[in-house]
């Protein structure tokens, strides 16, 4: 099985490519990267496509991805790193654009978003800017796949929350340190209250990675159960514990 990967050298991402490397089923991934992946390099079943405009998707770069069924769509940036204006075109605009260039290669092409905990498509006056537009990127791919033109892709959004390498020792190398300094400090601080206190809350990265990867490979049906909802397709950090059997 052939998947396309973004956000690989990001902590979501490092998961992901991690378990895409060790999953037997996938036999090629399709990495679309601005800089090199130095946890895939060499690796044989591994195509780096360095690719600088997430907008646009040129016929000589979905010809190095022919014959992807899915992606995981891990890319991604903090609303405190970038402007309004910039988090927006990354947050929403790269992924829209991607599963229009994405959809028509595969009979059923699965799309795989990774959201946020506080996403919601629903947003009212105290809703964080982030989950405004993370829902409006949920709403949008669901908007999309129900248009003449794009209804082979099936798109799911994910919406984990308190993202925990801590227990996924094969990526530590690779994923990205915390800046400033007072991030470093703080967020583990969290996720070790978190975890006996609160694990509904926890997204530990082995099990995510292995569900957004499986849903990515799945046969594209909506799903149903405690934490899912839009139509069967976003599913809330509860709803991702469950299927991770966590």
């Amino acid at each position: 099985m052939h998947l396309i990967l973004t956000g690989a050298t990001g902590l979501v991402g490092s998961g992901c490519l991690h378990q895409m490397l060790t999953n037997e089923k996938v036999t090629k991934v399709s990495v679309l990267s601005r800089r090199p992946v130095p946890m895939a390099e060499g690796h044989p079943k591994v195509n780096i496509i360095i690719h600088n405009d997430f907008s646009q998707y040129p016929s000589e770069t979905l010809e190095k991805i022919k014959g992807a069924t899915g992606c995981v769509w891990a890319l991604g940036v903090s609303t405190s790193d970038v402007s309004k204006e910039v988090y927006e075109e990354i947050t929403m605009t790269y992924p829209v654009a991607a599963a229009k260039a994405f959809a028509s290669m595969s009979d059923s092409f699965n799309f795989v978003y990774v959201s946020g905990e506080g996403a919601t498509t629903t947003p009212g006056r105290f809703t964080p800017f982030f989950g405004v537009v993370k829902g409006r990127t949920e709403a949008a791919l669901l908007k999309l796949s129900t248009e003449p033109e794009y209804l082979t892709l099936k798109p799911y959004s994910l919406r984990p929350a308190g993202v925990d390498p801590k227990l996924h020792e094969e990526i530590h190398t690779w994923i990205p340190k915390l800046k400033p300094a007072s991030k470093a400090i703080i967020y583990p601080t969290i996720l070790a209250v978190l975890r006996p206190t609160w694990p509904g809350m926890v997204s530990p990265t082995r099990d995510l990675a292995r569900v957004l990867v499986e849903l990515a490979m799945g046969d594209g049906k909506p799903l149903s159960g405690l934490g899912v909802s839009g139509q069967g397709r976003t599913i809330s950090n509860v709803g991702m514990r469950k299927l991770a059997g966590i």
